[in-house]
């Protein structure tokens, strides 16, 4: 069964991976860039703070807890025991991969972009959804920050969506933290 999953997912990597063009090529690495979306972390963390109704310090503990226990679970975690190779390391298809830029550590499951971009997306879109409506699109942010990934073919699309599962975990778990918090304190 695990084989089966890992031919399928390496089938996928290579079809989406070979998907390139000018364009593309020039975008995806900045889409990749974490420090592309200091901008729009602001944003996000001022709405948090300006409308989740929670005091500053406690979005500030959530987010610094969230993004502590989606990028553990995912690098911490994961990588160090299951050891999937990313494929510009793995030997079966190393030399077909389109590399845009370096390839990272050795190991990719689960992709720890994927994790994170989903963790803050899933939580501001639960804490905020009522009275945005756009929270929704940080979602679909997620989602390309995760293809990015692969398109630059430093993860397989499984590491990207165990990575994604893993971020809107952590993003339900801090969530049930920060209400059981508002709860005690209203108490």
């Amino acid at each position: 069964m695990i084989e089966q999953l890992e031919a399928w997912d390496k089938s996928l990597f290579r079809f989406l991976n070979g998907q390139h063009n000018e364009f593309l090529d020039f975008l995806m690495p900045w889409i990749s860039d974490k420090y592309i979306w200091i901008p729009l972390y602001a944003v996000i963390l001022y709405g948090l703070i300006k409308h989740s109704g929670y005091k500053y310090y406690w979005i500030l503990l959530g987010i610094v807890l969230l993004i502590f226990l989606s990028d553990q679970a995912a690098s911490g975690i994961l990588k160090p025991w299951v050891q999937r190779f990313r494929p510009c390391y793995d030997p079966e298809i190393k030399e077909t991969v389109h590399l845009l830029k370096g390839c990272g550590g050795r190991f990719g499951f689960a992709s720890s972009h994927a994790s994170n971009s989903f963790a803050i997306a899933f939580l501001t879109w639960f804490l905020l959804k009522d009275k945005f409506k756009w929270t929704w699109f940080l979602i679909v942010w997620a989602a390309v920050v995760a293809y990015s990934r692969v398109y630059l073919g430093v993860h397989f699309p499984g590491d990207i969506i165990v990575g994604g599962i893993l971020g809107y975990l952590a993003a339900l778990i801090i969530n049930f933290g920060l209400k059981q918090t508002l709860n005690i304190k209203k108490a």
